[in-house]
């Protein structure tokens, strides 16, 4: 009779629950091998024959079960490939009631970015979703918290980190052994740990935390910045939750090659260098803006994942969500400035983007197993869910949803939850139908198309579900809060609506006719909005008077209605066409990212020659008018404006003047003159330079690439490497994908960037047949580059591509990366149907301009 530990969607039994863990860990950082040591302080509810633990590639030397003065050994330990877990098994029940379980093992570092495993000179743990178990034999769910006391032994000579502050670091025979403070009760996938050579920030205490940021030696001046967000931030949280931080110090680490963005490890906080370390005087706006932000959601979590956690996986939504929302939220309060919540916008495109497809799925969805929970990382959790909860909390208004989160942290501390208990507290502090409205949201796939119809002061209103594959269509229906904006003759309005039906009439408060209305004020709600065309054409006309995020939503609402065959592109070229003086960057970098489609997909040619003077026509005189040098004391906005615009005419229109432009600047900053290239400019004109750029410069980025300390100028170089157009050079950076010059974290961007390589593509993709086994190897299997791998495969452009992607994938499956799968074959197969069904419209309206 088959066990049930061999099937991968088992679940631990909750009869064994570990309290508390104490290990030694030896390190052979040369061997790249540990051995290990630990007591596991368990209670059994019932008696029990078999303890089940969580394993991978661990050899287990002697284990004794002790409980009540008597010791017993397993009559049998045995391993279960499919649930990772090793069965121990005894020959009489072993006792209900507190026990013990001392366990010895060894094992190797993980080759790939988990378990743990080494980048670089550094050694560092990555445990979830369910990779702890490569490191120790343990209860590797995140329902069995416990505590964790931890030593490690290492050579001489390195800095050592763990979730806790060091109590005790001694001589240990040759080794030296460090102790760390026991934790507070914590998930498996929450224990890190760190060795390597690294220096830290000097510690500076907030409200009493200590804070640090680490890195290696030849990086410590770029820390700088990190360590500021934190120390602004930290306390910012700790307010809006209501209770102190609860793991003793914060530390943050840049990890030389790290899978993920970060990783919120309570009290030890893991990031890839690009997320952590940068020089506020020589980075774009956006590499800040992003660490403060990828700062603040790790610190986020160790509130919302750390100290109230999920019970299992399917509830993943919860951490992630609520840690981007809240980390926008925070990041405003302490930067307005930057506009955050523009930024959150263009994060929930990509949201919206993948929402539309028939092979979405649900915020919450069903996880059977740990290697599913790795499909869950991706733009429905992450930015669906914290758009989801910034329209709950634009409905219950601020004040009750803070009472309610902070109602939720109380009750469920140290503990776990599940979704119900969050819309509980929130309904209870707002007296509000919360799970009406979030159920819907949460459970449901997809999100509503809202078509919005004027007819004098009454407001005709109707939702469908939005498929961004025409003639699709399904009956499902959301309570969907609006908030309408409209200016008459009384001025302009607000107005709240909760559309529950399929269709509704709104009476408009005020009086007078109504020059224009939006039916997504603000752009805070989940969803597109289809006007009809007198509406439409009232909105046009007055698109100076919506704010920077309605003129975005207006954009990309009339995008994804040409998309899904409702809307004509003659259209939306008409009205992108009113956006030649648009002065906002974040508006810019929205119509700059529509045009970038049509000309990398529907035009081709004479055709794609003509749409490119268009753009410049239309975008140039905005340019000529500011020049690419920044005047002293130029605020941020005119900076990101000119950087929009020079990303128009230089990147888009590929205008001979603008690459005249940059050519010199970036010679003059490769010879490190600084000012040469305002900060905000680099990516561009690199990106434009190279493009263009003959051996002597690709030589100059191959070889200053790896020598560069700051991550983003590093990052910077490797894509311009991707770049280059002379087909010589395009298939020497091919070449580079298979060397240690692409380091693991970066694979997945770099067979983007060749990938987008107009002359490259055909030879790269012919080889990405050929050597798709070698490409998938290069990801170390870690489960979100392979997704990453897989979604680049979008950037194919023709039903020939469509075809073989189809037979690849077929033929050669990637297990960890189903959905990404499904989701980018839907995407790549409405881009061809959109490209054969639209470019007699563009090439035809074309014709029409000066």
């Amino acid at each position: 009779m088959a066990h049930p530990t061999e099937d991968k969607n088992f679940r631990l039994p909750t009869t064994i629950r570990p309290r508390r863990y104490v290990a030694t860990v030896t390190l052979d950082l040369d061997a790249r091998a540990f051995s290990g040591q630990q007591t596991i302080e368990l209670e059994l509810a019932e008696p029990a024959k078999e303890i089940i633990l969580h394993a991978i590639s661990l050899q287990l030397g002697e284990v004794t079960f002790r409980a009540g003065g008597e010791q017993r050994k397993p009559s049998s330990i045995q391993p279960m490939a499919q649930s990772e877990t090793l069965v121990l098994r005894f020959d009489t029940p072993l006792p209900k009631g507190p026990a013990s379980l001392d366990v010895a093992w060894t094992g190797r570092f993980t080759e790939g970015l988990r378990g743990l495993y080494q980048a670089g000179k550094v050694a560092a743990t990555q445990f979830e979703a369910a990779d702890a178990r490569r490191l120790f034999p343990c209860f590797d769910e995140p329902a069995f918290k416990a505590k964790w006391a931890i030593s490690v032994r290492v050579p001489e000579g390195l800095a050592v980190l763990g979730n806790g502050p060091v109590v005790k670091d001694e001589k240990d025979g040759a080794l030296r052994k460090v102790t760390f403070q026991e934790t507070e009760v914590l998930s498996s996938y929450l224990i890190a740990l760190v060795v390597g050579p690294l220096v830290g920030t000097a510690e500076e205490k907030v409200q009493g935390v200590p804070v640090r940021t680490w890195s290696l030696p030849e990086k410590a001046h770029l820390t700088r910045f990190g360590q500021d967000v934190a120390l602004n931030v930290l306390p910012r949280l700790q307010d809006y939750f209501g209770l102190p931080y609860a793991f003793t110090k914060v530390d943050q680490v840049g990890i030389p090659d790290f899978e993920a963005g970060a990783m919120e490890n309570a009290g030890l906080i893991t990031y890839r260098e690009v997320a952590l370390l940068l020089d506020p005087t020589t980075a774009p706006l956006s590499v800040q803006k992003r660490v403060a932000e990828v700062v603040t959601h790790e610190l986020a979590h160790q509130w919302f994942g750390n100290w109230v956690t999920m019970v299992w996986w399917d509830d993943l939504w919860l951490n992630e969500a609520f840690a981007t929302w809240m980390a926008f939220k925070i990041v405003d309060q302490w930067r307005p400035e930057w506009r955050m919540w523009l930024d959150f916008d263009a994060h929930r495109a990509s949201a919206l983007h993948l929402d539309a497809l028939k092979s979405t799925h649900p915020i919450h969805g069903e996880v059977r197993n740990a290697s599913e929970a790795g499909e869950s990382f991706d733009a429905i959790t992450y930015e669906k869910g914290g758009a989801v909860l910034r329209m709950i909390e634009g409905f219950l208004g601020e004040g009750p949803f803070r009472d309610g989160i902070r109602q939720y942290m109380r009750k469920h501390a140290r503990a776990n939850a599940v979704k119900e208990d969050l819309w509980n507290a929130l309904g209870d502090a707002a007296k509000q139908p919360v799970e009406e409205l979030a159920t819907a949201w949460v459970g449901q796939s997809g999100f509503p198309l809202v078509t919005a119809k004027l007819d004098g002061r009454t407001l005709h209103l109707s939702q469908r579900r939005f498929y961004s594959e025409p003639g699709v269509q399904s009956g499902e229906k959301w309570p969907v809060p609006m908030v309408l904006r409209f200016e008459d003759a009384s001025g302009v309005h607000e107005q709240r609506v909760l559309l529950r039906e399929t269709q509704a009439a709104v009476k408009l408060e005020g009086s007078g006719d109504v020059k224009w209305l939006t039916a997504n004020a603000g752009s805070t709600g989940f969803y597109r909005v289809a006007y009809d065309k007198p509406a439409l054409e009232k909105l046009a006309a007055h698109v100076k008077a919506l704010a920077p995020s309605e003129r975005i939503s207006l954009l990309a609402d009339q995008w994804a209605l040409v998309r899904a065959g409702q809307a004509s592109i003659a259209d939306l070229l008409d009205l992108a066409g009113r956006f030649g003086d648009e002065e906002d960057d974040s508006v810019l970098d929205e119509l700059v990212g529509r045009l970038a489609y049509v000309e990398g997909r529907l035009v081709d040619g004479e055709e794609q020659e003509r749409f490119r003077r268009w753009v410049e026509r239309l975008l140039g005189p905005g340019l000529k008018k500011m020049g690419w040098q920044a005047a002293a004391g130029e605020s941020d906005r005119v900076k990101l404006r000119r950087a929009a615009l020079v990303r128009a005419v230089g990147g888009l229109a590929r205008s001979p003047e603008a690459l005249a432009e940059a050519r010199p600047r970036v010679a003059r900053m490769l010879n490190g003159e600084k000012d040469a290239l305002e900060p905000n400019l680099l990516d561009v004109a690199v990106a434009m330079t190279a493009r263009a750029g003959d051996s002597e410069l690709f030589e100059t980025f191959l070889q200053r690439m790896p020598k560069e300390p700051d991550p983003a100028t590093q990052r910077r170089y490797l894509m311009a490497l991707t770049g280059f157009e002379d087909k010589a050079l395009a298939e020497r950076a091919q070449g580079l994908l298979f060397t240690d010059t692409v380091k693991t974290q970066d694979v997945a961007s770099f067979v983007a960037g060749l990938l987008g390589n107009r002359t490259g593509r055909e030879a790269w993709w012919g080889q990405m047949q050929k050597r798709w086994k070698d490409v998938v190897a290069r990801t170390g299997s870690a489960p979100m580059l392979l997704r990453r791998i897989v979604e680049a495969l979008g950037m194919l452009r023709t039903r020939e591509h469509l075809e073989q992607m189809k037979a690849l994938l077929q033929a050669n499956p990637v297990s960890e990366a189903q959905q990404a799968t499904a989701q980018t074959l839907e995407r790549l197969s409405q881009d061809v149907a959109l490209r054969e069904r639209c470019a007699a419209e563009v090439s035809a309206w074309l014709k029409k301009q000066p």
